[in-house]
């Protein structure tokens, strides 16, 4: 009888060590991970800088102009040549009767002035439209410049400018391109002309305002004037 059995047990027995059980290996999920990356373009702080500006008592300039403005005045407080968060902004695509120069305190985004301002005589009528670096050619120079030292002249309190872009504007302190105020600076002037006064390539302001623009922004603050005849490309014309 053992005989019989044995056979039957030692079956079962391997039946038992060689089957695998059914049950299925646990997946291994692996986590998922995102990685979101905001990135903010320079014409998009710009814009927010632009947009967060206070001007209840004054209008804004133009965002192309600002815009071409706080581009560089970016790269001129990085390579040390302006040292002031103080950026005045001259618009000359803008008439001579509107009041196209700005002074803007960019600590606080806050515009200090809003005021008229000449170009010269041989720059345009009511609207510029010519420029130049050369000496007595009776132009304004566009472009970017670093403010200078105040000193009196025979417009009264006078401050120097040096232009920081080569061929375009490096001559201003030779020339002696400065600002001053001056007289065809004001409204009777518009009224009676139909325009602003012209100075000989200087960007002159009212002389009610001429003192605390000038203190205002002197010594090594950013000076910009824009014209859309001109597209700047900084990092190849600047004054190292």
């Amino acid at each position: 009888m053992i005989y019989k059995t044995l056979p039957a047990i030692l079956f079962l027995l391997f039946s038992f060590s060689t089957s695998k059980p059914n049950i299925s290996e646990p997946k291994i999920v692996k986590p998922v991970i995102y990685a979101k990356v905001v990135t903010t373009s320079i014409d998009a702080k710009i814009e927010m800088v632009y947009n967060s500006l206070h001007s209840s008592e004054f209008s804004l300039p133009k965002l192309e102009s600002f815009t071409e403005a706080l581009k560089g005045f970016y790269l001129l407080k990085e390579k040390g040549l302006v040292q002031k968060d103080i950026l005045t902004l001259v618009d000359f695509s803008l008439s001579s009767s509107t009041k196209r120069l700005w002074v803007i305190d960019l600590t606080t985004n806050t515009i200090l002035y809003n005021s008229l301002v000449a170009h010269g005589r041989n720059t345009g009528d009511d609207f510029a439209s010519s420029f130049s670096n050369a000496a007595e050619s009776y132009k304004s120079s566009l472009g970017f410049y670093a403010t200078g030292e105040i000193y009196n002249g025979k417009h009264g309190m006078s401050l120097k400018l040096d232009g920081l872009e080569k061929g375009i504007n490096n001559n201003a302190r030779n020339r002696g391109v400065v600002m001053h105020a001056a007289e065809y600076v004001s409204n009777s002037f518009v009224q009676s002309n139909h325009r602003l006064g012209r100075s000989q390539g200087c960007p002159a302001i009212p002389v009610e305002l001429s003192k605390d623009i000038i203190n205002a922004i002197k010594n090594k603050s950013c000076f910009f004037i824009y014209h859309p005849s001109r597209s700047f490309k900084l990092d190849s014309e600047l004054i190292s």
